[in-house]
């Protein structure tokens, strides 16, 4: 067969080039003795649907499988549709968790196949049934639940342009043991661990092609304590290297701490998925939360490790007011001084989280990513300034451009309350959350202090000067160019966490900021 050709393409859209599918790779790796004759290729969600439909169709498939996935799943409707109108005689196969739990809520009657389920194996059933002219007679296949110690593991299958632009996605395990109500993997409620010793072998094996950041996506990495801690000493055997888990905030046994504690800094990122301090709200969905175990285990990983934290909170959850969700936040920032990711929420197909639509007038969009629109406690005008609020705090706050100036605007100690403030302000003046660059963002956050607060220009602009100058090649935003020369104040690079909090606090006290 040319080289150019194949009869099965394996393809999705990516968020982004950086991103890997690692679905498609498994699927390719357990393609046997069709492997020969399929191909993998990647594509964008921002790339034109026309132009991917004809590389693929450029290879004159006689299959192509699309991995559908929340991010994508527009881009794939119309995709689907395109193929089929151009060459009708292409068997198009979705797969993914877009169109593996019902409804299914766009319109996909233009695929010839669905594959519901995890795909690594079924995918070949399928694809040999359809090469021998022996097409199944359901659209629809279920997916038997692979059997992860039997089926290829994916990662021969990274390409050397892979390990050099794109992350590196690797998993020790499937499935999640709780019932969070508004998260797929609560549906497969048993965890299914990935042969330990096969997966340091394949993990070891990227590291000796120079993989040195690897992406864990495990629901629950911390689970296992045997299986994290083999995990964790492989990663300290051969710093430098960066590694992320996702990780459950109330099981971290001495054993982990131990070795996390043994990290260097930016080698050890953790996604910690609180949602909501409210325990009310938290038993509703059935999320466990266990307060005194997670103010601990945040506690020692924000004072006795450098692990990087990245924190998850959730607006508008059955029954969650503005207030408490600003408490949560207020919680938040007070126990660490770490990333925290404001998301919305989504109901996804597969989730029990419809069950609370009637009781609290839960309103969805119908399109991807089935944010919530109102509810009722929440306006549709809440939602919308929460979504600003939750962009500005990513520019402004997680992003670290303005790791010491941004708590200036909350001296008292309110920072929902001030920073929602100043997010409105914001939006007044931008119209947009979009393409603001750092120079405009520091000039809005220098007269924002300055003209609104009343605090001192000298000062402020010391401070942004230190946050926006700390990386090395960066031109100083115009509004800070006159105080370049201007003394500012001591440096805060010592102080960490709570005791950096109460410094500039002081220090505003004492500037009369």
């Amino acid at each position: 067969m040319p080289e150019n050709r194949h009869h099965i393409l394996l393809t999705t859209l990516n968020a982004r080039y950086s991103h890997s599918a690692i679905g498609l790779r498994y699927i390719f790796a357990n393609m046997r003795e069709l492997q020969p004759e399929s191909a993998i290729r990647e594509f964008t969600i921002n790339d034109n649907i026309q132009d991917i439909a004809e590389q693929l169709l450029a290879a004159q498939p006689k299959v192509i499988g699309i991995g559908v996935y929340i991010w994508n799943a527009c881009e794939c409707a119309e995709l689907v549709q395109l193929i089929k109108q151009i060459s009708p005689q292409t068997i198009v196969v979705l797969g993914g968790p877009e169109v593996s739990y019902l409804p299914l809520r766009l319109n996909f009657d233009a695929a010839d196949y669905i594959v519901q389920g995890e795909g690594d194996a079924a995918f070949y059933d399928l694809a040999k049934a359809l090469l021998g002219d022996l097409p199944p007679q359901q659209r629809t296949i279920q997916a038997p639940m692979p059997d992860l110690n039997t089926i290829e593991l994916p990662y021969d299958y990274y390409t050397d342009a892979d390990v050099a632009n794109r992350y590196i996605y690797v998993e020790a395990s499937r499935g999640c043991p709780f019932l969070c109500e508004f998260c797929l993997s609560s549906i497969d409620k048993k965890v299914r661990n990935i042969d330990t010793e096969q997966l340091l072998l394949a993990l070891d094996k990227l590291y000796q092609r120079g993989v040195r950041s690897f992406k864990f996506i495990d629901r629950t990495f911390n689970l296992n304590v045997k299986i994290a801690s083999r995990l964790l000493d492989f990663f300290l055997e051969r710093q430098p290297c960066f590694v992320h888990f996702e990780v459950i905030p109330d099981h971290f046994p001495d054993a982990l701490k131990e070795r996390i504690a043994r990290f260097p800094a930016a080698a050890l990122q953790l996604e910690i998925g609180i949602q909501t301090l409210n325990t009310e709200v938290a038993d509703r969905i059935h999320r466990n939360l266990k307060m005194d175990k997670i103010k601990e285990n945040i506690r020692f990983l924000e004072e006795e490790s450098s692990a990087h934290m990245h924190l998850d909170l959730i607006v508008g959850l059955p029954g969650e007011t503005l207030d408490s969700f600003g408490d949560n936040l207020n919680r938040l920032c007070t126990m660490a001084n770490s990333e925290i990711q404001i998301g919305i929420l989504k109901k996804l197909s597969g989730t029990s989280l419809h069950r609370h639509d009637d009781e609290f007038g839960m309103i969805y969009s119908p399109k991807p990513p089935y944010d919530i629109l109102k509810n009722d406690l929440l306006s549709f005008v809440d939602i919308q300034q929460m979504k600003r609020f939750s962009r500005f705090w990513n520019l402004y706050y997680n992003s670290g451009n303005f790791k010491q100036s941004i708590g200036l605007l909350w001296p008292a100690g309110d920072v929902y309350e001030q920073f929602g403030a100043f997010s409105l302000w914001v939006y007044q003046q931008t119209q947009s959350t979009w393409q603001i660059s750092l120079d405009r963002l520091t000039a809005l956050l220098f007269d924002y202090l300055c003209d609104k607060r009343g605090c001192n220009r000298g000062d402020v602009a010391a401070l942004l000067i230190e946050d926006t100058m700390k990386l090395k090649g960066r031109k100083m935003p115009k509004c800070l160019q006159p105080f370049a020369y201007e003394r500012s104040p001591e440096p805060l690079q010592s102080a960490t966490g709570h005791n950096k909090r109460q410094i500039r606090h002081a220090r505003v006290e004492q500037n009369g900021l």
